[in-house]
């Protein structure tokens, strides 16, 4: 009982820290994009620049999916209850697959919008818009990027899904940004065709990045199982213990952020009931240990012969 108690404080403490960093990482970013799609909208309103005040738009709905991140990890985050003895961790695999939607539907917008102008020829109503424009979107590209890095590099730490989904998103919106420092920058040049290439080409990174997201988002949902290594990883934890002579089955599953393992270990068949079940406690917390991201493991023990000198 005592163990059990130790172990589910430490859960909670990891899970208080896994929302603290996501809290913070949301409150900067949501701050961030407020103040940018501010100045980009004054500075496409004021440079007469229509590519600026879209790319302003678009940062203003980055506002709503950093809130889908919130809600997602304060609900991935929360204790087991009756209702949902596994826990909550699949929740947070919703929010990132609602975001790899988002960033879809933002990409095909662009997509879709660059085709029609491509296909449409005519160029001779586009205004040329101003320098500040141009600032403009370079102040966003660095920003951009460096929200990017600063959300990844938090996702990467506490193995956020929804949180990475966010950092691509910042991505996509360095991407958007880069299509418009080179259509205002071509149209001031008299190319206002470039605009609509670059968009075509940013399209196609926005989307690769929707597809990464959502099957990784999708793995985690239907039980994937961990990579060879650390299954090859566990398995060797386990044999550690000098008691165990054998895996006779090693099953890992992916749960949201979090790792469940069912092992059947082989030990000496005659060993008493209690002196197996200490090998199954001792292999079940060394395992435990050396793997932070494991929530949870089923460990069964299979009697096995040992031949014995007369």
């Amino acid at each position: 009982m005592e163990e059990n108690s130790i172990m589910k404080s430490t859960d909670q403490a990891l899970n208080d820290d896994f929302r603290k960093v996501a809290d913070r990482v949301s409150f900067v970013t949501i701050i961030g994009n407020i103040i940018l799609s501010v100045v980009k909208l004054l500075a496409g309103i004021v440079a007469r620049s229509n590519a600026m005040i879209s790319d302003a738009v678009h940062s203003a709905s980055d506002v709503f999916s950093t809130i889908v991140v919130i809600i997602g990890i304060r609900l991935a985050s929360k204790e087991s209850d009756r209702e949902h003895p596994y826990g909550h961790e699949r929740l947070e695999c919703v929010a990132a697959i609602i975001l790899s939607m988002v960033l879809f539907m933002t990409g095909l917008g662009i997509g879709l919008e660059a085709f029609k102008n491509i296909v449409r020829g005519n160029y001779s109503d586009l205004q040329v818009p101003g320098m500040l424009a141009l600032i403009a979107a370079i102040l966003s590209i660095v920003s951009k990027e460096a929200m990017f890095w600063y959300t990844k590099i938090n996702a990467d730490r506490i193995d956020s899904s929804a949180l990475m989904a966010d950092a691509w998103h910042h991505r996509s919106d360095a991407f958007s940004s880069v299509g418009a420092l080179i259509g205002i920058g071509g149209a001031r040049l008299g190319f206002p065709i470039m605009d609509s290439i670059a968009s075509l080409v940013i399209f196609g990174f926005i989307v690769k990045a929707a597809y990464d997201i959502f099957k990784d988002a999708v793995d985690k949902m239907v039980d994937h199982s961990c990579d060879e290594a650390t299954e090859r990883q566990i398995y060797d934890c386990a044999m550690k213990n000098s008691n165990v002579l054998g895996i006779d089955l090693l099953q890992t599953r992916i749960f949201g952020n979090k790792i469940y393992v069912d092992i059947e270990i082989g030990v000496d068949g005659s060993y008493t009931l209690q002196r197996a079940h200490e090998i199954a406690e001792e292999v079940h917390d060394d395992i435990e240990r050396e793997f932070p991201k494991i929530k949870h493991i089923m460990v069964h023990v299979n009697p096995m012969e040992v031949s014995r000198g007369t």
